[in-house]
C-alpha cells in the first residue's frame, strides 16, 4: 500500500494576477489565480479553485486583494517561453478568505467615541464588585 504525502498549507498575500475561470471537459468550473506571498516577486503561488462553494469569493478577487487561502500545496515543473523548466508552487485550495474588505472607509458617518483620562483609572475592581 502507497502512502501519499499531503501537505496542508495556509498561506496569505496579495494577488498578483487575477482570477480566470475556465471549464473543465465535464463542465466542472475551475477558476486560477496567482497570489504573492513575500511582497516581491520572489515566491508567487498558483491557487487552483475547483469547489463551487468558493465560486462567490472568486468573483469579489482582483488584482492587489489581501487574501488568505487554505489547502493542499503541491508542486508542478512547467516550462517558461524560453522553454526552460521551472518549478512552480500550487494551492488546491479548500477555503478562501479575502481580507481587504475589512477596512472602514472614509463615508462612514458613525461619530468616534473619545474617553477622557479622568474617566479611566488604574485601580482594579474591589472583591466586593464581583458578582460571583
Amino acid at each position: 500500500m502507497a502512502i501519499k504525502s499531503i501537505s496542508k498549507a495556509t498561506v496569505s498575500g496579495t494577488v498578483f494576477r487575477s482570477p480566470q475561470t475556465g471549464y473543465s471537459t465535464k463542465g466542472i468550473s475551475v477558476s486560477n489565480f496567482v497570489l504573492n506571498v513575500t511582497g516581491k516577486e520572489e515566491l508567487l503561488i498558483r491557487v487552483l479553485v475547483r469547489k463551487t462553494a468558493l465560486a462567490e469569493v472568486v468573483e469579489k478577487i482582483e488584482k492587489g486583494s489581501k487574501v488568505v487561502v487554505e489547502g493542499i500545496l503541491q508542486t508542478a515543473n512547467v516550462k517558461d517561453e524560453n522553454g526552460h523548466e521551472r518549478k512552480i508552487f500550487e494551492i488546491d485550495a479548500s477555503d478562501i478568505e479575502l481580507m481587504s474588505g475589512s477596512f472602514v472607509s472614509g463615508d462612514n458617518n458613525e461619530e468616534i467615541v473619545k474617553f477622557s483620562d479622568t474617566e479611566m483609572t488604574d485601580t482594579l475592581i474591589g472583591d466586593e464588585e464581583i458578582p460571583f
